[in-house]
């Protein structure tokens, strides 16, 4: 299997670390020509700035075909920024950036990085993950067709309440959460993802010509 992990900004060694102890095949994505180095089984959109990486997107023309592939059910797994650059909607009403994704999200909801911080809760098909949240998009809300994988308890400060948030979601062959799986040292969410390239590689060699 062959990973695109998209290296334009933030943190995508970790993903690629982890891919590779899996025995993936990993490429960085930085130019167009990136691409079309050879086959592409899969991508990886990791954590940082996503303004900037929407902006680096468009400029490097990398954009229009990584759109094309997502729409197409190329498996891609996206984390904290990588997941508002999936979203379909942002809740500030800002325009998205693929859009492909079902859900709505609030940026650095969880606060400022020094407001960091980790929590264990059950990931469906996994077991319990601790999760590192880093000035952590929210997922105020998805769609009916969203399987949520696993949810955080954030405090509503407005309300006084507890209230749980989707805090990974799949859709189709889009795998995103709001936090980094690569910064836990547990290959459990870099696995199921492996497992969902994998057998999105044997439908389509199963498919009619």
């Amino acid at each position: 299997m062959r990973i695109g992990i998209l290296a334009l900004q933030g943190a995508f060694t970790e993903h690629k670390i982890m891919l590779e102890g899996l025995g993936a095949e990993c490429f960085e994505i930085r130019q167009l020509k990136d691409l079309y180095s050879g086959p592409v089984n899969g991508l990886v959109f990791p954590g940082g700035e996503s303004t900037v990486m929407d902006k680096l997107l468009r400029e490097s023309g990398l954009f229009s075909p990584l759109r094309g592939m997502l729409e197409k059910g190329i498996p891609v797994l996206a984390t904290c920024a990588g997941l508002i650059l999936l979203a379909e909607k942002k809740e500030d009403g800002t325009p998205p950036c693929f859009g492909t994704l079902p859900v709505t999200v609030r940026r650095n909801a969880y606060g400022r990085q020094l407001g960091s911080f980790q929590e264990t809760a059950p990931f469906e098909g996994i077991g319990d993950f601790p999760m590192t949240f880093i000035r952590a998009p929210l997922i105020v809300s998805a769609a009916g067709q969203v399987k949520v994988l696993a949810v955080t308890r954030r405090y509503e400060m407005t309300q006084g309440i507890s209230q749980e948030f989707p805090a990974a979601v799949l859709w189709q062959n889009q795998l995103a959460m709001s936090f980094h799986p690569e910064l836990s040292g547990d290959p459990s969410v870099h696995a199921y993802f492996l497992n969902m390239v994998q057998n999105a590689a044997s439908l389509s060699e199963g498919r009619p010509a």
